[in-house]
């Protein structure tokens, strides 16, 4: 039985993303996966501690709930991030998606995709995009793909390496 419910986030979500990507670093570091994030946890960059309100007060914020306990987030919006190369139409671009480690094997991730693949249908757009890093073992590609996305173009920002991927919906 699913019992993940996805409800609006908000502002008072902040803490929640940060503990997620807290959890994220730790579980990478432990991988050897340290480039993707670094090593410090998120909770502890002051500059990254704004970034996680920012996306707190994002309106596109959706939390995953399972059993009553937040297990992922999800931002979608119809602008991509700028380090992003432009598409000549309209799209649904996945800005987060991130998981609580607590919850692996649950499909948190996979029910996240689904919504924005569905928010897609309602608001009449063809075209999902998400970007992710590609470095390491390739495993967040991996992950992806198995979601039905497809590579498209890779972009740097600094030294950290971007893959864009892709799904239609229509």
């Amino acid at each position: 039985m699913d019992n993940t419910v996805i409800r609006s986030g908000d502002s008072g979500d902040a803490d929640t993303l940060l503990r997620f990507f807290d959890e994220a670093v730790e579980w990478l570091v432990s991988r050897g996966s340290s480039k993707q994030w670094g090593t410090e946890p998120w909770s502890r960059v002051p500059k990254r501690v704004e970034r996680v309100k920012g996306m707190a007060a994002d309106p596109g914020l959706r939390i995953a709930m399972v059993d009553g306990e937040p297990a992922g987030a999800l931002i979608v919006s119809e602008e991509h991030d700028p380090h992003v190369p432009s598409v000549d139409e309209r799209e649904l671009y996945v800005r987060l998606l991130i998981t609580s480690r607590r919850f692996t094997g649950r499909r948190v991730g996979g029910r996240l995709v689904e919504y924005a693949l569905d928010e897609a249908r309602r608001r009449g757009i063809d075209l999902v995009r998400v970007d992710c890093w590609a470095g390491g073992d390739g495993a967040l590609q991996r992950y992806y793909e198995s979601q039905g996305f497809k590579p498209t173009v890779q972009f740097h920002v600094d030294e950290w390496v971007g893959q864009v991927l892709e799904q239609r919906v229509g």
